[in-house]
């Protein structure tokens, strides 16, 4: 992840507050809530911070082995707050530290090599894909909808679109993006945008359950396995693999591991430090 916040101020998270970012943390999930449904959850710079802040502390937090990212209001997020980034300014509450360098939300979400799970009950357009598509997960309503209207008003969703060539074919992408679709979330999930579509009575349920699942196994395994991921896509060949068995090296020293064969041995469940 790149430098935007030292260790210690990701770890005083709590001594902040934030404008349009709600936060909760219990029994090691950090569930973050976009909180500006007055805009339709529109990212201007501010909550762009936020969120980029509160994964930070997800980042470098013992205690934090999930994150799940929700919305309020009629619309998960409507993209970049145009106004805002054209210089129009709103007062807020924001005590959040500001970065060390330019919040590339992208970067932030592929950083955080821990699970990340978007519950999305709403539709999601333009920029807000930035958010599904660095989700490990996305659980969304069958009554979503996605759409990217860049193209509509002379622009193109460049940055979404590198995001959305990590998880989906090419062709699929490209005509996404070049033609302004909007999808529902069952065509979303054939594909690849969405994890899985459910009626929206089970939205929470599902996604609280695939939270469950997750918390059983290792969270030092599945941090140093997303981070192996992420790392495969800047190498190949014999190095990949010699970078795979490094990580394996790592994963063996862990207190998670040494606590996992222990617990097969004395065939009980095992207790994870994370």
């Amino acid at each position: 992840m790149n430098t935007l916040y030292t260790v210690d101020q990701a770890l005083k998270f709590k001594e902040y507050k934030m404008a349009h970012l709600l936060a909760e943390e219990s029994g090691n999930v950090l569930t973050l809530t976009l909180n500006r449904p007055e805009k339709k959850n529109a990212l201007n710079p501010v909550l762009f911070k936020e969120i980029a802040y509160a994964l930070y502390y997800a980042y470098h937090s013992r205690d934090v082995w999930a994150v799940v990212i929700k919305a309020n209001g009629d619309i998960f997020c409507a993209g970049a707050d145009l106004k805002a980034f054209a210089g129009q300014t709103e007062e807020t509450i924001s005590t959040v530290p500001e970065p060390m360098s330019e919040v590339v939300i992208g970067d932030v979400f592929t950083g955080l090599h821990k699970p990340c799970i978007a519950s999305v009950h709403a539709p999601v357009m333009a920029g807000g894909f930035l958010i599904i598509c660095g989700c490990t997960h996305v659980i969304a309503a069958d009554t979503a909808t996605f759409s990217l209207p860049e193209v509509k008003r002379g622009l193109y969703p460049f940055q979404v679109m590198y995001s959305m060539l990590q998880i989906m074919p090419p062709r699929q992408v490209l005509d996404f993006c070049m033609r302004a679709r909007s999808v529902g979330s069952a065509e979303a999930e054939k594909m690849g945008l969405v994890s899985k579509a459910v009626s929206p009575d089970k939205l929470d349920a599902e996604v609280q359950a695939l939270v469950d699942d997750i918390l059983q196994y290792s969270p030092s395994g599945i941090r140093l396995g997303l981070e192996a991921y992420e790392n495969l896509k800047s190498i190949s060949g014999a190095e990949a693999q010699k970078h795979m068995k490094h990580m394996l090296s790592q994963a063996l020293k862990t207190e998670d591991a040494a606590e996992g064969l222990q617990a097969f041995i004395e065939k009980r469940k095992p207790v994870w430090k994370g």
